[in-house]
């Protein structure tokens, strides 16, 4: 064989090792604290504060017997999934006809428009918790899951409106043009024919945002105090107590609320790839 398609082979040998180490390193980064977590929520208490061994002798499962019998993680759990998809829901409501005006209706000064979106979602939540709390005490609805639905779908709409104008302008416009000659109102021309080639799209705006609502602490934090309308994150962080910190059974309930976004994110896989993808190709 000559040299150079010895030098060939040898590139695309150390191109492949290449790849494969650098996807290694990926899973490793992204799974190992999961791995981690499932590691420690396994250990007897005994074994927590050693190491070795890494992996637990004798795997227990009291930590997951002690969060699901002597917490209330079943009522943060419902609702977190009620803040979650209310927020989720009428953040895209909302965002989605806003970005729609923006994508396909005639209207000036668009770019200053979304400019003005995405500088608004850049704000930290610690710059804006006082005069929201101060507000939602105002308004009588502290410690309720109204003021954390509105919080969340209010702070999450920036980003909704950014994400579905950017999937509106992928569809073609030819779409948009053809149900305005057969009659349609803008209104029905969105809900009837511009909303359904849209749904991974629009799946993959609610998923994220979803996300964010679920995992979301300092505004729950912030505007709840009693276990009526306390989200998973807060309950979670308040597991310590004077005088220990209950390593196993934090690990344990993180976990167990991993598990619905885990679940959602398997079940509408389809439409999130395709709704990922969606800008690679031009309508």
């Amino acid at each position: 064989m000559s040299g150079p398609g010895i030098r060939s082979r040898l590139r695309d040998a150390g191109g492949r090792l290449g790849r494969i180490l650098l996807l290694t390193g990926a899973v490793v980064f992204c799974m190992g604290p999961v791995t981690w977590q499932a590691v420690t929520s396994l250990k007897p208490d005994s074994d927590l504060v050693r190491l070795p061994p890494l992996f637990p002798e004798q795997p227990t499962g009291d930590h997951y017997r002690a969060v699901l019998a002597r917490s209330t993680l079943d009522r943060e759990l419902l609702n977190s999934a009620l803040v979650a998809v209310a927020s989720s829901a009428l953040a895209v409501g909302v965002g989605g006809l806003c970005a729609f005006a923006l994508a396909r209706l005639p209207l000036g000064g668009k770019p200053w428009i979304l400019g003005l979106v995405l500088a608004l979602s850049m704000f930290p939540p610690i710059a804006v918790v006082g005069p929201l709390y101060l507000l939602v005490r105002a308004l009588g609805l502290r410690d309720t899951l109204g003021a954390l639905i509105l919080t969340h779908a209010t702070y999450s709409l920036p980003l909704a409106i950014w994400m579905l104008s950017s999937f509106f302008r992928q569809l073609p416009v030819d779409l948009y043009r053809a149900a305005r000659v057969d009659g349609c109102t803008p209104w029905s021309a969105l809900v009837r024919v511009v909303a359904p080639p849209a749904l991974p799209g629009i799946a993959v705006a609610a998923l994220l945002l979803f996300i964010y609502s679920w995992n979301e602490f300092m505004f729950a934090l912030t505007l709840t105090a009693t276990d009526a309308s306390r989200t998973v994150p807060v309950a979670i962080a308040l597991f310590p107590g004077l005088h220990e910190v209950p390593w196993g059974d934090m690990a344990a309930a993180s976990l167990i609320v991993t598990g619905p976004v885990v679940l959602l994110a398997l079940v509408f896989q389809r439409h999130i790839v395709a709704g990922l993808t969606a800008g690679s190709v031009k309508g």
